[in-house]
């Protein structure tokens, strides 16, 4: 009886530790700049600006294995791209692959990332597609997992967290505003526009809300993420690596809030951008971060209002492996015979959609995501999501503060709804989308399984 009374202690003692297991947080933030005449999405690299180019991120721990959230100042990170850096980076954190969420912010004067098309254009020998070419990828995949071994070794306490939201004015609009007979879209609004009747049309549908989620350790707060869907924009192919104006306003609250880490991830913008408030001109870079830095401010203020206690019973993950319906028109053997007689082109070619067809046909699923923290909700999704995707996240649990990272997994591209396909539209053209109507009921479906 009497080891049996000590068995039972033990036990109890270890649920006990095992229940207040202190939760931690590690932050990383490495250099992701392309040297100088690489190249990048669309242009080699002619110079470098004072802005760097970031790959950061989070680290939780304590919460069962680590969960890691990266964002980086890239155009895409696709296919065995995006497996690579999930896979070392977990390996850093001592986590799994399934419990890691690498984001894109989509800027254009930046590199992408896409080990499987870099596998093709070796097997063709094809000349010209030097943004393929993966080595620089690989050291910025190293720094970041080098990066997360010194910080978790590092990490700190997390006591309470904050959930704030507020409206970024006059920065997005929706890009398919101009609607001819029968339904079709007519001329796209796009990240600059020079047509006055276009600049002058309502914004459309938007998500206008930024939303800020922060750790503190007591009263500091220790990493700070923000998300907004809107495409990143103001002006590009000048050759210069640039996190555009959303990393201009991740700046800007770094240096008003400089004790902690700003994470930025760009949410379901694949038809929203800044069109409507900006012609291309250079200064609206600057006055577009500024708007959005001023809806950053207000929304970390928010929260900060209402900073609530957090434990690791307060933190969840889990995720829902998808498979996503294949465009009718990726096919591989109509691609190859295209690839081997058409030119090098920018975001999104032929050999993306080769590889993304490569990848799926091997058996690979997307994860979406769902990180919990108190009664916020975080969606991991892939691809440049409509809108429509996120305001349908929000509306599913109005009870909750829910945000949405979209840029995920980038091999889909465009993501419209199954409206938008017979609509027509750049979006979700033969050289834009690699995905199938019949998308919308697989992620919704995804969406509601993680928001129950």
């Amino acid at each position: 009886m009497k080891i049996f009374r000590c068995l039972v202690a033990l036990f109890l003692l270890s649920l006990t530790a095992f229940a207040e297991e202190e939760l931690k947080i590690a932050t990383f933030d490495v250099d992701a700049t392309p040297p100088l005449g690489s190249d990048m999405a669309y242009d080699p690299v002619k110079r470098l600006d004072e802005l760097t180019l970031r790959c950061r991120g989070i680290v939780l721990l304590g919460a069962g294995q680590p969960i890691v959230l990266c964002a980086v100042d890239w155009i895409g990170i696709a296919n065995e791209g995006h497996d690579a850096f999930r896979a070392a980076l977990a390996e850093a954190a001592g986590s799994v692959p399934a419990r890691v969420a690498v984001h894109a912010l989509h800027q254009h004067d930046a590199p992408g990332c896409d080990f499987t098309a870099e596998k093709i254009i070796s097997e063709l020998k094809l000349p010209g597609y030097g943004r393929f070419q993966g080595d620089f990828h690989r050291v910025v995949i190293k720094r970041a997992a080098d990066a997360i071994r010194a910080a978790v070794a590092n990490a700190q306490p997390v006591t309470h967290y904050s959930s704030g939201k507020a409206e970024a004015k006059e920065v997005a609009s929706n890009r398919r505003v101009e609607v001819l007979a029968g339904g079709r879209i007519g001329r796209m609004r796009g990240s600059a526009s020079k047509i006055p009747e276009l600049r002058a049309m309502p914004e459309g549908l938007i998500d206008p809300a930024v939303s800020v989620l922060g750790f503190w350790n007591g009263d500091k707060p220790v990493a700070v993420l923000s998300y907004y869907a809107c495409h990143p924009q103001s002006y590009y192919r000048l050759g210069i690596p640039s996190p555009d104006f959303p990393g201009i306003a991740r700046f800007m609250r770094g240096q008003d809030v400089n004790v902690a880490l700003h994470v930025h991830f760009n949410g379901a913008g694949g038809n929203v951008a800044a069109g409507k408030y900006n012609d291309g001109s250079q200064p609206n870079r600057v006055l577009l971060a500024t708007r959005l830095a001023e809806g950053m401010r207000r929304a970390f203020a928010d929260g900060e209002s209402h900073k609530l206690p957090l434990t690791a019973a307060d933190v969840g993950w889990n995720s829902v492996p998808v498979a996503l319906p294949l465009a009718p028109y990726i096919n591989e053997s109509v691609l190859l015979e295209k690839i081997k007689n058409a030119p090098p082109r920018g975001y999104i070619s032929l050999v993306d959609q080769l590889a993304w067809l490569r990848w799926t046909q091997a058996g690979h699923k997307i994860d979406v995501a769902c990180l919990r923290i108190g009664n916020a909700r975080v969606l991991h999704l892939p691809g440049e999501l409509f809108v429509e995707y996120q305001l349908a996240a929000k509306a599913m649990r109005p009870d909750l503060h829910v945000m949405m990272a979209a840029y995920g997994q980038y091999g889909p591209g465009y993501i419209g709804t199954d409206k938008a396909y017979p609509e027509g539209g750049y979006e979700t053209g033969i050289n834009s989308s690699n995905v199938a109507p019949g998308v919308e009921a697989v992620l919704m479906g995804a969406m509601k399984e993680l928001l129950k």
